[in-house]
């Protein structure tokens, strides 16, 4: 197995990068769980599967369109 060696400025990159990605999946499950209406909680968003937080906000999206179509309120 070869060890992949990075200089400081690649670690910083990385580490840059990987917050970014920690402040979106943040704000994603502020926002399903926003959406959700108290049906989930933060924390419940928060230990979702990947795969599940994709699902929900696939449903969310379906929703908001149905809502948009139908003319109902959505507050």
């Amino acid at each position: 197995m070869r060890l992949l060696r990075l200089g400081p400025a690649e670690v910083q990159k990385l580490i840059d990068e990987y917050e970014k990605e920690c402040i979106e999946i943040r704000t994603s499950c502020l926002t399903y769980a926003w959406y959700m209406r108290g049906g989930v909680s933060y924390e419940d968003v928060m230990n979702m599967s990947y795969t599940e937080r994709n699902i929900l906000g696939e449903l969310i999206e379906k929703n908001l369109e149905t809502t948009k179509k139908s003319g109902l309120p959505f507050f």
